[in-house]
């Protein structure tokens, strides 16, 4: 943690099947603004590291930080990043906090990417956000007005929905999901069409009846972010979902080493004024 700079930032964001980069550098005005980002399947750790050391060629001192659901390949890609780019590599859970409030009974299984995206939406929206990651799963989690994480649904996402359709019976294929195309209607007219259409129908329906639960508890109805490889195909120009953010995630890493940052910098300013009251104490006696 002591490392940790203000200056150029790699976030990675290791996730079940994929991982995404994204290169922060410092902006003109305040902040740092997302440069560069860019996904690769969990299969090829190597080509994440080459790329690593490609983005930060001309970034000497830069900060790594990496966000994971899944320890293993993290820590293959962790060992192949040191080595790549020779810079350290800093990890939520072991050398930084998530800095966001929650009400969970054990805050310590939630997913990492749940928290970071839920802090990137408050961050930027601040005000209560329902946040839908569509990836290997379905999440749908609710951040209040306060900047608190409630919680939220976990449920299949449209690739483990189509491959349990096709494990679990005998006669249904297996298929990648692919946008139904809207001029074919409502009914699905083959297999496919129909196993598509299902697909999508669960996802949507699932956020929006939970929307309406989070607003009903809420007593206000939140702003709706969507994230995650398949929100673009599911939620584009949806009239429930009003922003899809691929990068969110990224931004959520960003925000939590901000104000790391800043509580790093504001304890060491109350130990400097500590530090001072003792020699003035010193120097009266």
């Amino acid at each position: 943690m002591d490392q940790l700079t203000t200056g150029t930032l790699l976030a990675v964001t290791v996730g079940n099947t994929r991982t995404r980069l994204g290169l922060f550098r410092p902006a003109a005005t305040r902040g740092a603004e997302l440069v560069e980002s860019a996904s690769h399947s969990n299969s090829d750790l190597a080509g994440i590291a080459k790329q690593a050391r490609e983005l930060l060629v001309s970034d000497h001192g830069s900060s790594i930080v990496m966000s994971s659901v899944n320890n293993k390949v993290a820590d293959q890609l962790e060992k192949l990043l040191r080595v790549e780019t020779g810079e350290e590599v800093y990890r939520f859970g072991r050398d930084l906090a998530i800095p966001l409030r929650n009400t969970l009974d054990d805050d310590t299984t939630v997913g990492q990417d749940r928290l970071l995206c839920a802090l990137a939406a408050f961050s930027k929206a601040k005000q209560a956000c329902v946040i839908v990651d569509a990836g290997t799963a379905i999440t749908v989690d609710f951040i209040d007005g306060e900047g608190i994480f409630q919680g939220g649904v976990i449920a299949p996402g449209l690739h483990m929905m189509l491959a349990s359709l096709h494990e679990h019976t005998a006669a249904l294929p297996q298929l990648a999901f692919t946008r139904p195309d809207a001029a074919r209607g409502p009914f699905g007219k083959d297999t496919k069409h129909a196993m598509l259409l299902g697909a999508q129908a669960a996802a949507q329906g699932l956020v929006r009846l939970v929307v309406e639960r989070y607003a009903e508890a809420y007593e206000a109805y939140p702003q709706i972010i969507a994230t995650g490889g398949d929100a673009q195909m599911l939620f584009e120009n949806d009239e429930v979902v009003e922003h899809v953010v691929a990068d969110l995630q990224l931004l959520g890493i960003y925000e939590a080493c901000r104000r790391n940052l800043d509580a790093d910098a504001s304890d060491d300013m109350i130990a400097s004024h500590n530090d001072d009251a003792d020699d003035d104490s010193d120097d009266e006696t």
